[in-house]
């Protein structure tokens, strides 16, 4: 269930190679990669585990600072860019795109996606 959305937007968005859904304590609930996929984009879950720690951070300081719920962040690198779509409080969506990747399809199909993870985890 959760497998099929993924794959829907690792595949819909050019440059795309992974995505993840995972809870902020670091479990993943599923994940979607190309096939043959090395690398660090390779290990989805690896990258999952690390960030969700500092997006629970991110979390945190928009709180204490009263910002409001964090809805979005991107983190981009040399070789990738990972964007995080928060869906609840518990869970958060990660695309995995190469840094020549289509970054603004996959935020569009990340906030389209979202409200259907939601239904699905509550």
């Amino acid at each position: 269930m959760f497998q099929a959305n993924l794959k829907r937007l690792v595949e819909g968005t050019e440059g795309g190679v992974a995505g993840l859904l995972m809870g902020f304590d670091g479990i993943q609930v599923d994940s979607y990669s190309l096939p043959d996929l090395t690398g660090p984009a390779g290990d989805i879950n690896t990258l999952g585990m690390e960030f969700s720690f500092i997006l629970g951070q991110v979390k945190k300081a928009a709180d204490i600072l009263e910002l409001g719920g964090v809805q979005e962040v991107t983190i981009r690198t040399e070789s990738l860019t990972l964007i995080f779509r928060v869906v609840s409080a518990e869970y958060f969506v990660a695309l995995v795109l190469r840094a020549e990747g289509n970054f603004g399809k996959g935020r569009y199909l990340l906030r389209v996606l979202t409200p259907k993870l939601q239904a699905e985890v509550a």
